[in-house]
């Protein structure tokens, strides 16, 4: 799943070398990885960078990651029990939803689409009525936020020429290879725009140009709504010092560094 993630790990090079990476390739294609998850992935990670004296950089698209680790969402764990978990399945469909909205605070429609996403989100809130404090190391950290702005204009170019890009690299043939590969068509469009829109294409819902258009829109609003959440950061208390996107690398590098030095 290296083109439709977007890995881009070509660009983390600099003067021909290249910038170690961390959290990439951690789980198997059809995985359904959670915040929980990253909290504890970053943290390890954390650890080890500057328990090596070196300085992390948390790099993301979507705005609840980062927050998760800025914010420090306390979050419960979800370790094994046999016995509700078989309890759970034994139940029908509609005694399952039932429970859910009688324990749960419903945040996300997705849980009660799946059979299996609803035991989970019941699991999560068993597990929480049992803990008192889920806590973690995130509360700590000191931190400093970066954002790129760039032109909407150049913007849309960008995401445009960006979505080109990426279809010529072969996106449609590491779809068509995932689906041989045993993932169902309806877990591969829960798994990204690009991943929902070339299962379209690829069954034949959609020709290539609708399926190009539809897919085109469908990012630049993902876009919008990254923004609507980093200006919600803003108005929320935690300061972005943005910088322009038409500079260089170096250039934002330079800025990022100077600013790090007013925090020591």
């Amino acid at each position: 799943m290296d083109i439709g993630t977007g890995k881009d790990l070509d660009d983390y090079v600099i003067d021909g070398a290249r910038v170690p990476v961390h959290l990439v390739d951690i789980a198997d294609p059809g995985y359904e990885y959670n915040v929980y998850e990253f909290q504890q992935d970053f943290l390890r990670v954390y650890s080890d960078i500057t328990d090596r004296g070196r300085l992390p950089i948390l790099c993301g698209g979507s705005g609840m990651y980062l927050e998760s680790v800025i914010r420090g969402y306390r979050l419960p764990g979800l370790p094994e029990d046999p016995d509700i978990l078989a309890e759970l399945e034994s139940r029908s469909d509609e005694d399952l939803l039932a429970l859910y909205y009688a324990i749960c605070k419903p945040h996300n429609s997705t849980d009660t689409v799946e059979r299996h996403r609803v035991i989970k989100a019941i699991r999560i809130a068993i597990q929480a009525s049992r803990e008192t404090e889920h806590g973690n190391d995130l509360s700590a950290l000191r931190f400093a936020v970066f954002g790129i702005l760039t032109d909407r204009d150049r913007l849309r170019t960008r995401i445009t020429e960006r979505l080109r890009e990426r279809l010529d690299q072969g996106m449609v043939a590491e779809v068509q290879q995932l689906l041989e590969n045993g993932l169902s068509p309806e877990r591969l469009k829960r798994f990204g725009l690009e991943y929902k829109y070339v299962v379209m294409y690829i069954n034949g819902e959609l020709p290539y140009d609708e399926m190009f258009g539809l897919l085109n829109t469908a990012i630049h609003q993902f876009a919008k709504r990254q923004m609507t959440w980093f200006r919600r950061m803003g108005r929320s208390g935690i300061q972005i010092r943005w910088i322009s996107g038409e500079m260089d690398t170096k250039e934002k590098i330079e800025v990022i560094v100077t600013e790090l030095k007013k925090m020591l």
